[in-house]
């Protein structure tokens, strides 16, 4: 059976969300499907001889090694497959990509392992691929940490000299978002920090290294360039990495948010539809969910609660929302009063302050903007919020057309940030 007949997929326990399919299908693949099977089940699936090839995930890395008929020698060496091949007469050939996609997000992101004291969080068979990946780039010292192996997070001081951190745990990952095991400026020596989840795009430990100016990545390049790699095997043919260059752009441009904050009557709301339908992202205006989830109105919660109970409503709304991915999130003009909700807006996002002036600005129904009076206030108040929070500021005192198109321009321009 030619391979264009055969089908793919991603093999696993329990898979949820996963970004394996779209690409696959970006390389070239339509027929990639997520394959979710219980242990007990695991021998039939990759029996199965209508498949031409799998990518396998938690928890399978080592049971399916031990299904293969043969095992790559690098793949033997790590101790875990990511890919089986089938090969004509049926066999099953094992692989390990993934050492391939992390090495490629590794110095994409210049981060050098050479000499390095490094840290690896989790022992399972993704940790077990980075430790081979640490030794071939040339790490001075590896500590693997682990809930109940040889070194336990509990002795993670004995180690704050370590020079790069690596997070293979699911720690964080979505939907357990703005989880961490560690904080980064626990680590005074500090030079990368890689995270190979990619769902949120930026982890805690990821926005730390990002607010103290070190060079760190989440996992869409290792997620991408193993995919590559793993379709080169399935297909038996060379793909160039400008391919995967082209799907990580896309992916990042497809599921990243666009975020506006700013001032009450700036025209966040207004922008942010124009946004929504020229480029099909879907908007979440986060004061309309707080009406939804108090079934009352913004004034009415003022009034009857008082702001504390409003902003109690507004955290847990923008925490939800910034889950999502590939959005347009308006947020209320005092999101940033409270800097929980940076984490939340950031994890996915890219932050952009719409700016208009004081006289005209909208006060109808605002129950903090009753007058220019007042608004100035809030304005000398939260200014230096607003400076906290947004990647990008926005005047939008022509048509908020203008404003619209700025943003996209500088979307599409930083979305590989």
């Amino acid at each position: 059976m030619s391979s264009e007949k055969l089908k793919y997929g991603l093999l696993g326990e329990k898979l949820g969300h996963s970004f394996s399919p779209v690409i696959h299908y970006k390389l070239g693949i339509s027929d990639y499907r997520l394959i979710e099977t219980d242990g007990e089940n695991l021998k039939n699936v990759l029996c199965d001889r209508c498949y031409g090839g799998f990518n396998i995930t938690i928890p399978y890395k080592r049971e399916a090694m031990k299904l293969c008929d043969e095992i790559d020698d690098e793949a033997k060496e790590i101790g875990c497959v990511n890919t089986i091949v089938r090969e004509k007469d049926g066999r099953l050939f094992g692989y390990n990509t993934d050492i391939n996609g992390f090495i490629y997000m590794a110095r994409r992101a210049d981060i050098n392992f050479n000499g390095r004291k490094t840290l690896i969080l989790g022992s399972g068979g993704t940790s077990l691929t980075v430790q081979k990946a640490a030794r071939r780039l040339g790490a001075s010292r590896i500590t693997v940490i682990s809930r109940s192996g040889e070194v336990t997070y509990e002795r993670l001081r004995d180690y704050a000299d370590s020079e790069i951190i690596v997070n293979t745990t699911p720690v964080g990952m979505y939907p357990d978002n703005l989880e961490s095991l560690v904080r980064v400026g626990d680590f005074p020596n500090c030079t990368g920090v890689v995270d190979v989840i990619y769902n949120p795009r930026r982890t805690v430990i990821l926005m730390d290294a990002e607010r103290l100016g070190i060079p760190c990545t989440d996992g869409l390049p290792m997620l991408v360039y193993q995919a590559k790699r793993a379709q080169e095997l399935f297909l038996r043919k060379s793909i160039p990495d400008s391919e995967a260059e082209r799907v990580i752009r896309e992916l990042r441009a497809e599921s990243g948010n666009i975020v506006l904050i700013g001032m009450p009557g700036s025209g966040k709301s207004t922008v942010a539809r124009l946004i929504a339908d020229r480029t099909g992202k879907k908007l979440v205006d986060i004061d309309t969910e707080i009406e939804k989830t108090a079934g009352k109105t913004i004034p009415a919660i003022f009034e009857g609660d008082g702001e504390n109970v409003f902003r109690e409503f507004e955290r847990e709304e923008t925490a939800k929302a910034g889950k999502l991915t590939g959005m347009v999130i308006a947020a209320g003009g005092g999101v940033v009063k409270d800097m929980r909700n940076y984490a939340s807006l950031r994890q996915n996002g890219r932050i952009y302050c719409i700016c208009r002036e004081i006289d005209k600005l909208d006060i109808k129904g605002r129950p903090l903007s009753k007058s220019k009076e007042t608004l100035y206030s809030l304005q000398r108040e939260r200014e230096p919020l607003y400076r906290l929070f947004a990647d990008v500021f926005v005047d939008n005192n022509a048509e908020p057309e203008v404003a619209a198109e700025r943003i996209l321009e500088d979307y599409y321009e930083n979305i590989s940030d």
